[in-house]
């Protein structure tokens, strides 16, 4: 017989408390910015170690049992307690930290990350390092166990364990190279899918979001190779006739770091005449350093070199 789970630890509390004030799994999510898959699975460990559904559905809404009305106001306060106890970690002083960060990034975000990254630092923590890993890690259990500190890029795992923050959407555009036959004239669907393309992928796929959208289109494009880097998908495309992809920010929005390769090299950037999806980049780290000063000042140094200078100033968290 399966025994219920023995205690209910913080990250379980905070769930408890945004289930039991949202009443529902969806919203409770997005206030703790976590996934709803993520959600429901705190909530079913809350019912075993409580024994108690907590939550049960009435028609379009979902209504607290009794037992849930009269755990309210402790799991509160319990939330309140934790924040209270957690938030003077956040008070250190980089210029006094020694310490080697390990991130995982893509090699694109990495380029474009460590420039100013380094640059901070050595302003404001010069006893700290950092350790730059490509995405061959599982992040979830890599954060977990601490082979990484923090991961950032486009942030695809579903963890309970795991803090996910947003950072910056950008939008996807196609590079060639200077003098390219698709720079002569306006570039359509048709004339973008009769291109040459180098696609990238670190599972070796040769589709995607723009192969969707071709399909609307009742076009195919001609994928010649695929690569597992960004960098060498766009060192291939300015010594070739190839088409890569590159990420840029909105439109009106202020350039963003993750072009600045694709500019170094020369390429050519056109705007696609489809509707792709945004490429959003995030950060996620385990729920242990939140209030660890040192990650902390971490946390808010990648938000000052990836995000925009309009964007919002450092939040707390």
């Amino acid at each position: 017989m399966n025994r219920p789970d023995p205690v209910i630890d913080a990250n379980l509390a905070i769930a408890l408390d945004a289930l039991l004030a949202e009443h529902s799994v969806t919203r409770a999510a997005a206030r703790l910015h976590t996934s709803p898959a993520a959600m429901s699975r705190a909530l079913a460990r809350l019912r075993r170690i409580l024994q108690d559904p907590l939550l049960v559905r009435a028609g379009q809404t979902m209504v607290p049992t009794p037992r849930a009305q009269a755990l309210r106001d402790e799991a509160a306060a319990v939330v309140r307690s934790l924040g209270a106890l957690l938030s003077p970690g956040t008070g250190v002083d980089p210029a006094g930290l020694s310490r080697t960060f390990t991130l995982q990034a893509a090699d694109l975000v990495g380029a474009a990350l460590a420039p100013r990254l380094l640059q901070l630092a050595q302003q404001e923590a010069p006893g700290v390092s950092f350790r730059l890993l490509a995405e061959e890690l599982e992040a979830g259990s890599a954060l977990r166990d601490g082979r990484i500190d923090l991961e950032i890029g486009s942030i695809d795992h579903v963890d309970p364990e795991t803090e996910v923050e947003e950072l910056v959407s950008l939008r996807m555009v196609a590079a060639v190279r200077p003098g390219h036959h698709l720079t002569e004239e306006p570039l359509t669907p048709a004339r973008l899918a009769a291109a040459q393309h180098v696609a990238v992928s670190r599972r070796g796929r040769f589709t995607g979001p723009l192969d969707t959208a071709l399909a609307g289109q009742n076009l195919r494009r001609r994928v010649s190779v695929v690569l597992p880097s960004h960098l060498a998908a766009m060192t291939l495309t300015a010594r070739s006739d190839m088409v890569c992809l590159v990420p840029a920010a909105l439109l009106g929005a202020d350039p963003s770091p993750l072009t600045d390769d694709a500019t170094a090299l020369g390429l050519h950037l056109l705007e696609i005449p489809l509707a792709l999806p945004p490429l959003t980049i995030g950060m996620a780290w385990h729920p242990r350093h939140t209030a660890d000063g040192a990650h902390h000042w971490l946390r808010n140094t990648i938000r000052r070199t990836l995000r925009t200078p309009r964007s919002p100033t450092t939040p707390s968290d």
